[in-house]
């Protein structure tokens, strides 16, 4: 009787294994499609929309519920608009927006095609950055396929949904899904919490707790000082205070001294105490990543980019490119650039020896914590070096 039903039970699942096979092909490669990387980890795609010839600029970000249009680039391009009742938020807004429909974005190898964007305006990331950013491409585009990300090579590589055989060395993560992961993870300071956090590549910056978690927590330890400072986000300029905890875990990686960004969620994105924030790609790009959409799974393996060290430093100074010019926006109070004399307004020409205009570059340059660092600026007409002693948030 035992050995019967033992082989009756070992049919009934070659039976069902086989059902699934058919069910689940295997996932077929598609594309390979370069990328650049800008501070923080952003990162950025060239893709064709429709028939218009000239290449935009995406961010590949999947802390985004759809996909999106820049306003300026949606009027330069002409496409059909349409008012709509919908509304999107992010940390620092909250804004009813238009829609444009069925267009077909162009990748190397690759045409994704009824796609319905939202409009919106990305001036200020365009400002941040220092290139001109034309959309974001989220949940519309990741939810069709499996995308490989290779940080090191600087590519993702493209797959048709199905059985996909993920490389040995690294480890399986099963994030809840609505829109948007949300993977659970470990921040240890004062104390330790476990939570869930957006799995957001399109933040450049390692973690945003929200501030209510921290508070009710007791997460920092009671010496940790705050730093004040501006982030962009949904909606422009976001303020938030800078600090680091001691140790950030995903699965079973450990990151110790961690810097993060604490924020007061007034539009509540995080929905807190459901999330308590995000993880961002300055962690995020340490790994090489598979995100199955399909199957709900994301899949993690440590590259060479794994044991970097963090940017601890800070400088308080805010510049942003305005009318082709990189400017002076703000100040913080009590920082190293209101040590060093910096007013608003002015016009950063270069830092230390490099005259090239790049502000990605002059970003770089004052991420060197303990440094003094000289910056050419002009005021008033006038050139003047400003000598700015960088701080360490460690």
């Amino acid at each position: 009787m035992h050995i019967i039903l033992n082989i009756l039970i070992l049919s009934i699942l070659c039976t069902r294994g086989n059902a699934q096979e058919v069910l689940n092909p295997p996932a077929k490669y598609v594309t390979t499609v370069p990328f650049v990387m800008l501070t923080g980890g952003i990162v950025i795609v060239r893709a064709a929309l429709d028939n218009y010839k000239d290449s935009l600029n995406f961010v590949l970000d999947t802390g985004s519920g759809g996909i999106s249009l820049d306003s300026t680039t949606a009027e330069e391009l002409k496409v059909e608009k349409k008012l709509t009742d919908k509304t999107v938020r992010g940390i620092a807004g909250m804004k009813t927006v238009e829609f444009t429909y069925d267009h077909s974005v162009h990748l190397p190898g690759l045409t994704v095609e009824h796609l319905d964007f939202h409009i919106n305006d990305y001036d200020i990331l365009t400002s941040a950055y220092g290139i001109r950013i034309d959309g974001i491409i989220g949940y519309s585009f990741f939810r069709r396929y499996i995308v490989s990300i290779n940080y090191e090579k600087q590519t993702f590589d493209v797959y048709t949904p199905g059985n996909y055989k993920y490389p040995r060395g690294g480890y399986l993560l099963h994030p809840q899904f609505s829109t948007l992961p949300m993977q659970q993870l470990m921040v240890r300071d004062n104390t330790n919490i476990a939570g869930k956090f957006y799995f957001d590549t399109g933040a450049g910056l390692c973690m945003l707790l929200n501030e209510d978690l921290v508070q009710d927590s007791a997460l920092l330890r009671k010496k940790r000082k705050l730093y004040p400072t501006v982030a962009e986000g949904l909606g422009g300029k976001k303020s938030m205070d800078l600090t680091v905890i001691k140790e950030v875990r995903v699965g079973p990686y450990r990151f110790r001294n961690v810097p993060i960004y604490i924020f007061d969620d007034e539009y509540n994105i995080t929905q807190y105490p459901v999330l308590g924030g995000l993880i961002g790609n300055d962690i995020l790009r340490r790994f090489n990543v598979v995100l199955n959409y399909p199957e709900q799974e994301i899949y993690i393996r440590p590259n060479k980019h794994f044991l970097d060290s963090f940017d601890y430093s800070y400088s308080g100074l805010g510049m942003y490119i305005i009318n082709g010019t990189i400017t002076v926006t703000e100040i913080m109070k009590k920082s190293p650039a209101e040590a060093a004399g910096f007013k608003e307004g002015d016009i950063v020409i270069g830092v230390e020896n490099n005259l090239s205009g790049n502000i990605q570059a002059y970003k770089t340059l004052l991420q060197n914590a303990g440094a003094r660092i000289k910056v050419l600026i002009s005021r008033n007409g006038d050139l003047k070096i400003i000598t700015i002693k960088v701080r360490s948030i460690l």
